[in-house]
């Protein structure tokens, strides 16, 4: 009897074939659509051979788009076989049922969607029950990880609660948007495309599209109502450096409505008034209050997941998301990097125990060649399992994505893009074995008093210094340039000298100035940070560390952000440069968010989204039922699409598309 292994694509299979001992060509089995040797048959997908039917299917009549056929909930799902994957499907339908094949290693992509597209084939195929099927888990296309996974594959049974899940991600996208699409667009379609002058308008909505765009308009019209405020603080200029004024427990000025914020004046008139008592008595000088001297450590930065590095590539390379995922996907394909669509970014306690091997064979990638000797010979990585890159309970289905330490012929063949991409991947991973960066920070606070209607205050002034004492990992990913360059900007000497200053000594004073400052608006989305949002359910989080803390339930999954992004592109209502990668609304995607907001509201609701995502996961991991899943969500769309079929506010709307228009000229584009 035979074992029959299927991948999800043809590259991956003859990765399988090779790891099985087929000596073929390279594009074996390209015309028969599998390669059999010995006991063995590996075949692939090409993505999704199975599809879910449109409504007409069901019944012909729903083919037409009329109030009276929606809310369309059906009770049992009917599929098909993709039109343009007939060939490949026929040929994996005949090998599932091959009477010589008693075993099937399903060897999908390890995650949902994988899960799905060979349990939508399985489905179709109506394969014999009798047959032994088993799920193959990897986090890697080495040969060794491939044995690995086929020797340690679990019964494919112990998947059905991922396979619920991936069903019911399916039919909830599926359901919202032919639903909400139909509804809105009957109810609003003639009132936009009579307004923006079009032949026709379809309103696509969906769960996780619909909730992002409310995010990037949100964001612009935050931007666009912003009113800059000035505010004006309060510096003295001594030797050498510059300390500012704050007005803290005992200043004159303690919580008092005349600040903008603790180091600020809403009226230069007030900054100026506090010039002239801090310059009354002479001599004009600074007692030395407080001298605090310490040593400030930062570790390396936790490891990439798919989020963190699509921003980080959006910040370095100007690439988007798609583009990010796309190379990636091409290392892991190359047996370069590890499994790329992860939210995780810590190891697993059974890598970190085999580990050795990845920086070992980091021994021969020139840029971190000579850490990573360094590594092995002192055992820097022996430890590793018990510091905070290590962490089970942190790991949904896959671990970080790692360098797995082979493969460097394969770097000749990528783009040079791809070749800066594995290098940030390379270099997070070998830093976390290295010591944390050390800083030398003193703080100096400085005080004097001043008279004001007849009391005697202390006003204080704070400086800080911080010099890089000891580099540790920042030798390995570069030392930061931007932010606190200048408090970096510090000799030792200077350090030392103002480390020296004792407690009551008095420093004097050049002159006591007002700086004027502005309030800025928040930043646009560039593709990564929205990446992050969405990552985080909403909200912006650029700070890593805080990150790793705060780990949300997220606004879709790490294997689809990037194609929602993409696909609000090519519906046209966002804009992404790809110069600066910084996205905004358009015209239209203003409007279709004034229609959704006076309708389906909950749609733009971050948090609602990332609940039904922390749902499809609480169902993959067996804390709630598909049944009880399958409730919320059918009377999620029926109650909201026979909502939207009884409003009538088409003229309100209208008014609301008045108020963005002059933001844009007539082609939709921002003025």
């Amino acid at each position: 009897m035979k074992q029959l292994y299927i991948a999800e694509k043809p590259s991956v299979a003859r990765e399988f074939a090779k790891a099985l001992g087929f000596n073929g060509p390279a594009n074996a089995g390209g015309k028969e659509g599998f390669i059999e040797f010995g006991d063995n048959i590996v075949t692939w997908c090409v993505g999704h051979l199975v599809v879910m039917s449109y409504p007409d299917v069901y019944d012909p009549a729903l083919k037409k788009w009329d109030m009276g056929t929606i809310p369309f909930v059906p009770e049992e799902y009917k599929y098909e076989i993709i039109p343009a994957a007939s060939k490949q499907y026929n040929v994996v339908q005949k090998l599932l049922n091959r009477s010589d094949v008693d075993c099937i290693y399903v060897c999908t992509d390890s995650g949902r969607e994988g899960e799905y597209i060979y349990r939508l084939v399985d489905q179709m195929a109506k394969v014999d029950k009798a047959k032994t099927k088993k799920r193959v888990w990897i986090d890697s296309q080495t040969e060794e990880e491939i044995l690995r996974g086929i020797k340690e594959a679990k019964d494919l049974s112990e998947y059905d609660n991922l396979s619920d899940s991936a069903y019911l991600r399916a039919q909830e996208d599926y359901l919202m948007g032919i639903n909400f699409s139909r509804a809105l667009t009957l109810k609003y379609s003639y009132t936009v495309k009579n307004y923006l002058g079009l032949d026709k308008c379809v309103i696509a909505v969906g769960r996780v599209m619909t909730c992002v765009l409310g995010m990037i308009v949100r964001r612009e019209r935050e931007i666009r109502e912003f009113v800059p405020t000035p505010f004006y603080r309060v510096l003295a200029s001594v030797d050498g450096f510059e300390a500012e004024w704050k007005a803290v427990e005992g200043s004159a000025y303690f919580e008092s409505p005349l600040l903008y914020k603790e180091n600020g004046f809403k009226k230069r008139e007030s900054a100026e008034d506090l010039v002239q008592l801090l310059n009354e008595k002479p001599p004009v000088e600074l007692k030395v209050a407080k001298v605090e001297k310490k040593t400030e450590k930062k570790a390396p930065p936790m490891l990439y997941n798919l989020a963190e590095l699509q921003n980080d590539c959006s910040k370095l390379f100007k690439i988007s998301p798609s583009d990010t995922l796309a190379i990636v996907q091409e290392l892991y394909e190359k047996k370069l990097v590890t499994y790329p669509r992860t939210d995780a970014r810590v190891l697993s306690t059974a890598v970190a125990k085999e580990i050795g091997k990845n920086i070992g064979g980091l021994k021969n990638y020139g840029p971190v060649a000579p850490y990573a000797e360094l590594i092995m010979n002192q055992g820097a990585y022996k430890g590793i399992a018990k510091s905070k890159y290590v962490n089970d309970k942190q790991i949904t289905d896959h671990y970080a994505i790692i360098p797995t330490g082979q493969g460097f012929g394969a770097l000749n063949s990528v783009s040079d893009t791809a070749k800066k991409v594995y290098d940030i991947i390379a270099k997070r991973f070998i830093s976390i074995f290295f010591p944390a960066a050390e800083y030398e920070k003193v703080s100096l606070t400085l005080t004097r008093e001043i008279t004001k209607s007849g009391e005697t205050k202390n006003e204080s002034f704070f400086a800080n210094f911080r010099r890089l004492k000891k580099p540790g990992y920042l030798n390995i990913v570069g030392i930061p340039t931007d932010k606190k360059s200048e408090e970096d900007k510090v000799t030792p000497e200077k350090l030392e000298e103002m480390a020296a200053l004792k407690k009551g000594s008095t420093i004097p004073v050049k002159e006591f100035s007002i700086k004027e400052g502005e309030t800025t608006p928040p930043k646009r989305y560039s593709s990564g940070t929205l990446i992050l949002a969405m990552e985080n359910a909403g909200q912006l989080i650029e700070d890593e560390e805080l990150r790793s803390q705060i780990k949300g339930s997220g606004i879709g999954t790490s294997a689809t952000r990037d194609s929602i992004i993409t696909k609000l592109v090519n519906n046209k209502y966002i804009a992404l440069n790809k110069k600066t990668q910084i996205v905004t609304p358009t015209f239209l995607g203003e409007i279709i968010y004034d229609v959704v907001y006076n309708s389906i509201y909950n749609l733009l609701r971050a948090e609602m989204t990332a609940s039904w995502e922390k749902g499809l996961a609480q169902v993959a991991d067996g804390t709630t039922t598909k049944e009880n899943y399958t409730g919320l969500m059918n009377d999620f769309v029926i109650k909201n699409t026979n909502l939207v079929k009884g409003l009538r506010n088409q003229n309100q709307i209208t008014v609301l598309f008045d108020k963005v228009k002059p933001y844009y000229t007539k082609s939709g584009s921002k003025k």
